[in-house]
């Protein structure tokens, strides 16, 4: 049957079809645009799993005066080994809520609370040291600072990224010092002016003795990287589009109607 012999309400103009296969054709392209944007990402992440790496089996660093910190490159610095010498200011510290989803990994784990408790730096400024995590039935021994050394002290451990709060992130407990993320930006809201300002990244220090409280070497690094699943999706709904398209043209074409 000719498209002049169809019925009126089943003819289709010949721009319609053009229309349509355009449509699908961008509808295509643009599945491989994502499909090309996750490989794009995956070789991002490969390359900042390489350098996280490399960071963290260079021998420690003294870590970066005041003067650089408005400029740093954290992608230099992060979860480098790093040494740093200043006073605890145990009467500021904040204790971070730790849930099931973000358990640590030693001997104590389940729901708890990193310690965090800012030092003051010999060259000036503050940086915060988790000093690790302990249970939430010993969190009240550790309120302030849970007997961190008193006078000048020198640290080790690895520098770490701030973490970041989210629209469903709970606001802190200004009156019992106690917060919900490793945010250094909220941390920081509770220190006095002369405490300002803060290093952009937080010292995280190593495991103690077994047993010890609070339970330091919690820093894994661990990146999700699904980018190339994701790919492989995007290009398969790709190919998917451009196998259909084609069908439905040789039809069209093979009635007639384009």
């Amino acid at each position: 049957m000719t498209e002049a012999a169809l019925p009126a309400e089943r003819r289709r103009p010949r721009w319609a079809v053009w229309l349509f296969a355009g449509a699908m054709a961008l509808l295509g392209l643009f599945f491989l645009g994502l499909g090309k944007w996750q490989l794009d990402r995956l070789a991002w992440k490969e390359g900042l799993m390489a350098d996280v790496a490399a960071n963290m089996h260079q021998p420690p660093a003294t870590f970066p005066p005041i003067a650089e910190w408005q400029h740093l490159d954290l992608d230099r610095w992060q979860y480098r080994p790093v040494t740093v010498t200043g006073r605890y200011e145990a009467g500021e510290t904040v204790r971070v809520f730790v849930g099931l989803t973000d358990a640590a990994r030693g001997q104590y784990h389940g729901p708890g609370y990193w310690i965090m408790t800012p030092l003051t730096l010999e060259g000036g400024g503050t940086v915060w040291i988790d000093q690790g995590f302990v249970p939430q039935a010993e969190a009240d021994r550790f309120a302030d600072g849970g007997g961190v050394p008193t006078g000048t002290v020198t640290l080790s451990g690895v520098a770490v990224p701030s973490e970041s709060a989210d629209m469903f992130t709970p606001t802190p407990d200004a009156a019992h010092r106690i917060d919900w993320t490793r945010d250094l930006g909220r941390l920081s809201k509770s220190l006095p002016a002369a405490a300002q300002p803060v290093a952009p990244l937080y010292i995280d220090l190593p495991a103690g003795a077994r047993g010890a409280l609070p339970q330091g070497g919690e820093t894994v690094v661990d990146f999700p990287n699904n980018h190339l699943g994701y790919a492989a999706t995007w290009f398969g709904f790709a190919l998917t589009t451009f196998i259909m398209l084609a069908e439905w043209l040789r039809r069209q074409f093979k009635r007639g109607r384009a």
